[in-house]
């Protein structure tokens, strides 16, 4: 088929494009060259994060890949053949975990047999969704859809140091299943975690606090853990802490939210604000909050079937992931909705296939 060019400029303009492109090009072995890489972000081009990510998932896909360099802004990957067994990786920085296996994910799930992964650099980031919206709220939902996976904490890791470590094994499927869920119907239950690291406890306990009285004033009970790890016994770099918080409905939807912890920014800011974004999402009644809605378009595009969800908010980063998905897949989403308001995404899946398991 040729080289398949991405503009990285495009909507966006971020890092998403990278990532979406790159998972796209492992997962359907597909050629592919991404110019203006980042273009509108500051500094663009690579970043260490990013340079992590794609030889990540070229290392599951033995892909030839040209332009890996921090501030590179192009990038050429020739994915060809799917390999197996145990990968490590480490950012060196506090990049994002989760972005990472982001780019990994959709590729795993077509592997000839179980992949296993060590990740080190930062779990708990700005700008990107904390490991455990990976955990708690993408993989229950993609589990929906046949997709095995799990992902463990083994220490987090937070700005500027990172040092996180986290464990993920994924195990192959014949396909993915499509999935219809257009509403979260009435929330059955909302739990969360509450952690600090390299803190006393008692922020962790505030932070738990004000999260639950803001919930138990609109009715909702909520089972809160706290995280804490005693001075002697910490193993993290830096310090830091946050709140993650998920309902779920009586459709088996799962939506979440979280907040992080700032230096001078107090634990009940951070509990209250974790607690007022999950309210919004639970309001909105949509099935995916604004953060699932755009990492389930690639799993979605691939899916063996029609798709239809319904997300609290349609943001530029789903937008962005579309217009890659389709550049990629060649299939087409149906979009319903504004941007910055909740609306219905669907899509016919392309009925992919894992080869490897006949």
């Amino acid at each position: 088929m040729g080289v398949i060019t991405v503009d990285g400029s495009i909507l966006e303009g971020g890092g998403q494009i990278l990532r979406t492109t790159i998972a796209l090009a492992a997962l359907l072995a597909r050629d592919v060259r991404i110019t203006n890489v980042r273009a509108k972000r500051s500094p663009p081009g690579l970043r260490p994060q990013h340079l992590t990510g794609v030889k990540a998932v070229g290392a599951i896909v033995d892909a030839e890949i040209e332009g890996l360099s921090v501030g590179s802004m192009n990038i050429t990957f020739r994915p060809r053949r799917r390999l197996r067994g145990l990968f490590s990786f480490d950012i060196g920085t506090a990049g994002s975990i989760p972005l990472v296996l982001q780019a990994l994910m959709p590729a795993a799930a077509f592997a000839p047999s179980s992949l296993l992964f060590r990740i080190a650099g930062g779990t708990n980031c700005k700008w990107s969704p904390p490991i455990d919206c990976i955990r708690l709220v993408l993989l229950p939902t993609l589990a929906r859809m046949g997709y095995r996976g799990e992902v463990n904490v083994e220490r987090r890791g937070h700005y500027p140091r990172g040092g996180g470590i986290v464990r993920a094994r994924f195990e192959p499927v014949p396909k993915l299943k499509p999935f219809s869920l257009l509403q979260l119907g009435d929330v059955t239950k909302v739990n969360g975690i509450s952690y600090c690291v390299k803190l006393p406890r008692h922020v962790a306990e505030r932070q738990a606090r004000s999260a639950e009285s803001v919930l138990r004033h609109f009715g909702y009970d909520v089972d809160m853990s706290v995280e804490w790890y005693p001075p002697a016994r910490d193993p993290h770099l830096d310090p830091g802490s946050g709140v993650i918080l998920r309902a779920r409905g009586s459709t088996g939807a799962i939506v979440g939210a979280d907040a992080m912890g700032e230096r001078g920014k107090p634990a009940e800011v951070v509990g209250k604000e974790a607690a007022e974004k999950l309210l919004r999402e639970i309001r909105s009644g949509a099935s995916a909050d604004r953060h699932l809605g755009d990492m389930l378009v690639p799993y979605a595009a691939v899916a063996d079937g029609h798709s239809a969800y319904r997300v609290s908010e349609i943001t530029l980063h789903t937008l962005t992931n579309i217009a890659v998905t389709e550049r990629i897949t060649g299939v087409r989403f149906k979009v319903e909705g504004e941007l910055g308001k909740p609306g219905l995404i669907e899509v016919e899946g392309l009925g992919l296939k894992n080869e490897a398991l006949g």
